[in-house]
């Protein structure tokens, strides 16, 4: 079996997204948005982080508006240069404005909200394994943000990029349940 690098499976991975079709993504957006908003950890999350999907990542913005019409507080990343991640809280989506790498972020005078405080992180990848390992984009970002954190983590992944096995290093996280449209994988729940 070839083992590839990071680097190697970002680009395959990538160009997998690229040939899915349009139809399918939608498809996989209204099932991913279904399944998050029936998880009993998003009924009980107070506050709720998600990240702002872009080009064909899994939908988010559809999961956001649920949880603000539910008086829940919302948070988006506000990322700063070596990696440095916080969640901001927004009321509106009117807010946003491109940053770094162009993706639209919270305005510097949003609120912080401590990590701690988090009950629910939906965080980012380009794909997923079935043990909650995720490929993400490179920067380490969210490995730094949720280490030592307690908040439910899921990862939102379109079930046709589900991976078998994600090279994993020692300061990779797993989040704890992957949800595709299809199923939802909870690997450290199974082992209790």
């Amino acid at each position: 079996m070839v083992q590839y690098t990071k680097t190697q499976l970002r680009k395959i991975i990538s160009e997998e997204i690229s040939a899915l079709p349009d139809d399918y993504l939608a498809k996989s957006d209204k099932g991913l948005f279904s399944r998050v908003v029936s998880l009993e950890e998003f009924a009980a999350a107070r506050n709720i982080m998600l990240y702002f999907s872009v080009k064909r990542e899994p939908a988010t913005l559809e999961i956001a508006k649920s949880a603000m019409s539910l008086g829940k507080t919302v948070a988006f990343p506000y990322c700063f240069r070596g990696g440095i991640m916080e969640a901001r809280a927004v009321k509106s989506f009117d807010e946003f404005r491109p940053a770094m790498l162009g993706i639209p972020a919270p305005p510097d005078s949003a609120p912080v909200i401590a990590p701690g405080e988090l009950d629910l992180i939906i965080v980012p990848a380009l794909a997923y394994d079935r043990y909650g390992f995720r490929l993400g984009y490179g920067g380490g970002y969210y490995d730094r943000f949720l280490n030592g954190l307690t908040a439910f983590t899921v990862g939102l992944a379109r079930d046709r990029l589900i991976k078998e096995n994600l090279p994993a290093q020692p300061h990779d996280i797993a989040v704890k349940c992957v949800i595709t449209e299809e199923i939802i994988i909870c690997p450290t729940l199974q082992k209790k």
